[in-house]
Parts: structure tokens; sequence; C-alpha cells
């Protein structure tokens, strides 16, 4: 921590009660009463050095010599910070530092400590010493902390805007290049011999920071102060990721109802008073709601429901309650089912759980997905073909996420009808692929809603489709008496359709299989066969074209012996034919025909 010493004087003050007395021997000229403190003083050492006091004692001065007495209640620090200011009037020695330098900035700018009643006044010895409080993550911290004892002084001075952008500035910059010192528990952690200024010199081989360094930090600031430098980093750039961590850090530490596990016990220190009020509770809650911020993503879906759940129990705004069921229903699809069962509070609630804020929920996110289903055009691009992707599994897992909901509600006896058959057909039917999910709910709904009428579970019935019914979900709902008579004939149906079309395909792919496998053979025996002929000698080929030319040659002897045949038989005919032309009596069981010619074979080259 910083400090700087001034006054050269040994101590030279005295307390006794409520009254503040010089050592010197002098007798005291002038009383001064700070509330029920009085400090009997002499007049040269403080006009010397405030031009207030030189004014309210040239005011005040009486003809007959008596003692003035003046009235400083409304001096900044009250009377703690007016014995240092005397200290350093007289010369006393004492050490300014972070915890004193704001009340004694303010206290020094009130009497008018200026460089004109004396070089190296209070103000410029407060104002220099607060330049270097400003350079150390730590001692800007304890500044700030003690504006609150004297906040409409340092707002005009502008301590409290400095320390907030110094402060920000830090945050915002690289924890890996600026090491700055970190406090545990509102105490520092570092040393002075390794810090300097606030910056680390390396000789301290600590671990390296993560983004959350500065969360328990700036936790100690009250909430005006800690909103002013939420705005201040945000405005400075940091990544939205870590605004939201450094708010849930604050909301946990100041908001214990938030902690469903241990509410009795917070019940019981809050009577004590050794926690904040429900009221003070409600208004930090709602001023956080207001800060964190609003991309998605950015805060977790959990922390958000239990703000909600929180801001129910403590009856906040309504404004507050609508603004986080809309951060919800953003990212309704990172959510779980836990932390959706949020139990109805009051005494005039029909249902266990609040189903209303559930359907509210869904109604925004789904006014959201087809807002971004409505943008997309004919052509899309590949960015936009992802995120359509991403949106239709979104939308999936918020379906699984409404049947499993129902399921867990359906039990409640209060639970109407049309809220269930409302909650269920809110979400379209291709979001969901199977309808395992909703038959639960409907079966759960039905065995305990038995006085339903027979078209009120028809109507129900119909929110799910049978033909995307699993194996073991239409073999259960086959034999649910629950069930009407022609729901269960429609999942028989579908079943035996299911199943014909699963023995066709099974015989298809049979068929298919033993086709590619004999196909495969054949491919591969040629294969075989090929790469045999490539190995093979180029005698072996030789000796096949000799064999080929043989084959050749024979077949040439024969066609040979077959024209001549031919031409007698030919002969023949027209010899036959003149005979009978002449005779006119035809030769029974004679004919003639024509014989084709035959192209003749030539001989099949020799390869050298």
């Amino acid at each position: 921590m910083s400090l700087l010493k001034l006054g050269s004087k040994s101590e030279a003050f005295c307390c006794e009660g409520q009254a503040w007395r010089c050592k010197s021997g002098l007798p005291s000229d002038i009383t001064i009463e700070i509330g029920e403190m009085s400090f009997y003083l002499h007049k040269f050492p403080l006009l010397s050095r405030s031009g207030l006091l030189e004014k309210l004692m040239s005011e005040s001065t009486k003809e007959d010599g008596s003692v003035c007495i003046l009235q400083l209640s409304d001096i900044p620090g009250g009377a703690k910070a007016f014995e240092l200011v005397a200290k350093f009037c007289y010369g006393v020695r004492f050490e300014l530092t972070p915890l004193n330098v704001v009340t004694l900035r303010c206290a020094s700018e009130y009497l008018q400590m200026t460089n004109e009643y004396g070089e190296g006044n209070l103000v410029s010895q407060t104002e220099a010493f607060l330049n270097d409080v400003f350079a150390n993550w730590t001692d800007t911290i304890k500044a700030l902390e003690t504006c609150e004892e004297v906040l409409s002084y340092a707002e005009e001075l502008h301590i409290v805007s400095r320390c907030i952008n110094s402060l920000a500035m830090k945050a915002c910059s690289d924890s890996k290049l600026l090491n700055w010192p970190v406090m545990e528990n509102g105490n520092d952690n570092t040393t002075g011999a390794d810090v300097w200024n606030g910056i680390s010199t390396g000789m301290n081989k600590s671990q390296p920071m993560t983004d959350d360094w500065w969360y328990e930090d700036v936790s100690f600031l009250s909430l005006p102060l800690y909103k002013r430098l939420i705005q201040a980093v945000e405005a400075g750039g940091m990544r939205p990721e870590n605004i939201s961590g450094a708010l849930v850090f604050y909301a946990k530490k100041y908001v214990p109802l938030m902690n469903r596990q241990s509410s009795f016990k917070d019940v019981t220190h809050a009577k004590s008073g050794s926690t904040p009020s429900e009221a003070d509770q409600r208004a930090l809650l709602e001023e956080i709601v207001e800060l964190l911020p609003k991309q998605k993503g950015v805060t977790e879906t959990r922390f958000l429901l239990r703000l909600l759940r929180t801001a129910m129990m403590l009856q906040a705004s309504p404004a507050c309650r609508v603004n986080l069921e809309g951060r919800v229903g953003l990212q309704l699809d990172q959510a779980t089912l836990d932390d959706l069962l949020i139990p109805n509070i009051g005494y005039t609630v029909e249902t266990l759980y609040d189903i209303d804020c559930f359907q509210r929920i869904l109604d925004h996110f789904l006014l959201i997905d087809q807002a971004s289903a409505a943008v997309s055009p004919c052509i899309m691009e590949e960015s936009q073909l992802m995120e359509s992707s991403q949106s239709l599994a979104s939308i999936t897992r918020v379906a699984n996420l409404v049947d499993s909901y129902l399921a867990e509600v359906a039990p409640d006896v209060n639970f109407k009808f049309p809220k269930f058959q409302s909650l269920a057909a809110a979400v379209p039917e291709y979001a969901r692929p199977i309808s395992d999910g909703i038959y639960r709910a409907i079966d759960i709904y039905l065995k305990a809603h038995p006085w339903l009428t027979d078209i009120e579970r028809e109507q129900i019935c119909r929110l799910m489709n049978c033909q995307k019914l699993s194996l073991e979900a239409s073999t259960h709902a086959a034999q649910n008496e629950r069930l009407p008579l022609r729901v269960i004939v429609q999942v028989l149906f579908f079943e035996q359709l299911r199943l014909r079309t699963s023995i066709s395909g099974w015989f298809f792919v049979s068929e298919n299989l033993e086709n590619s496998q004999n196909l495969s053979g054949a491919i591969g025996q040629h294969a075989d066969n090929v790469a045999r002929g490539r190995g093979s000698s180029v005698e072996d080929m030789r000796e096949r074209v000799s064999e080929l030319e043989k084959e050749c040659n024979n077949m040439k002897e024969e066609f040979q012996k077959m024209v001549k045949t031919k031409r007698r038989w030919n002969i023949f005919c027209r010899r036959k034919s003149q005979c009978n032309s002449k005779s006119g009596k035809p030769i029974e069981g004679a004919t003639c025909q024509t014989v084709p010619k035959i192209a003749t074979c030539q001989t099949v080259p020799k390869i050298n």
C-alpha cells in the first residue's frame, strides 16, 4: 500500500475524553467544535494554512480578547479528518494513505488550504498523492471505498470518476501483460518488494491470472459505485462474458435468497441484520438484471432462471420479471428441466409449478425462432444453411424439453386440459422426430385425470404422431387401456405397415447383397486373370497365336470344300430344271436353295 509521510515534529496533541488539546504549553486562543469533539488550538498555525479558517476568525474576533469558538460541523470527514488537518498545520508527523487521502483531499478543499496560504499546502499534497494511488489497483479500490463517507464532495472533485476510470482501464487491460496485484478477502496479497505502483516486478512467482481476477476485488463496492464501474468497463470494450461473470459473482454474494438450499438460514440471518433486507435484495436484483449483457448465450441460462425464481420470491417489479423471461426464452434450448420447474408462490395458486411462466418463456422462444425462419430466402448460402441446421437442432431440443416438462407436471390434478393442450401444441410437429416424449406425457396425464371425456381423450391423443412412435412405445400403446380405441387401431396399423416395410426391405437388401457378392466375385476373378495374363511370358502368347492360325487354316479348308459342293449342287439343279421345263413335270422332293456367301477367314498376323 502506498503512503506518504508528512511533517517532521513529534506528537504534540493529546486527547482527553471529548477534548483534543495541544501540548505545546501555550494557552489555546481558539476552540473548534465538530460534533461532540472540541479542539483547543492556536490561531496562527491554522489561519496561515486555511483560507476558510482565516475568514471565520476575522468574522468572529471579539474586542475583549476572549477565546474564539468556531463550528465546523459540515467539514468532510468530521473530527477524524480535522485531526489530521491540525497535525498538518502544526507540522506533526503523520502518514497519508489510500484510506485517508480522499477525506483529507475533500477537507482541504473545504478549508481552502491552497498554495496561496503556503507552498506545498494540503490540497497540492493530497492531489499529488492521489495520482500515485490511481496507478495502483489495490490502492484505488481502497480509496474508492472511502469515497462513500464524503460522496458529494468526492463527486465535485471528480475523485469518484477518476477512481472508476482507473479501475476500468486496468480491468479491461490484458491480465497477461499487466500483472496487477489482486486482493484476497479485501486484503492486498502482494508485498512492497514484489510490486511497484501496482505492477508486478516479476519477483513474486504467482500463478497466471484468469479473466475473473478482478471480480472479488470490486465486489466490496456499494451498488451505486459498482454499477458505475460495470458501465465503465462496458464502455471500455470489455467482453460481455466477463461483465456477466462479474455480475453473477456480485449477485451471489449479496442476494442470499438465490441459494435455494439455504433459504431458512437466509431468513434467520436477515432477521438478525447480518444480511441485506429483502427490500435491498430486490433493488439489487433489479439493478443487476438491467446491467446484464443482452447478447444470447453470454449469461448462463441456469443463472437467469435462478434470478427469475428469486425475483418471484422477492416480488420484484413486473418489468424485471418480463425482462428475465425474455432472456430465458432467447436461449431456452440451453436450459435444463430442473431449473424450469419454478414453484408457484402465493396462497391462491392452482398448480404446484408456475406453468404460465413456462408458457410465456416458450412463446418468446418460438416467436424468435419463427422470425429467424421467415427471413430465409430460397437460395441460401453456406452460413445460412448452418444457421438453419442449428435452428432445427435448437427447436428439437426445446421440443424434448417441453415433453419432459409436461411429463413432470402432468400428475398435478389441477393441471387443466386446455393448458396441457396449448403447451403441447405450441411446438411444431417437425420439431419432434420421435413422438415417444409427448406420448409419455399424454399417458401420465390420462392416468392422473381419469375423468376426461372421450372427446378430450381423442383431442389430446391428436397431439402425437403414431407413425413416429418407436417400437417400444408402439408396443406399450397397443396395450394401453387409457388410450381411445381409434388410437390403438392406428398404432397397430402403422406397426403392421412398418413391419411389412421392414420385411420387404430385408429381402431387397438380401437380394442386392447376394448380387453384389456375385458381381464382386466375377470382377475379382477377371482381375486375377488379367494379373496372370500380364505376368505370363511372350512365349505363351506366341503359342496361342499359332493355335489360332491352325484353327483358321482348318476353317478355311472346310469352307473351300463347302464351296465346291455348292457349285456341283447348283449345276445339278440347273440341269434338272431344264429337263423339267422340257417335260413340264417337277421332280418330287427336289429343292434348290441358294447358299449364302460366307466371308473368308483371313490369316491372323503373327506376333514377333
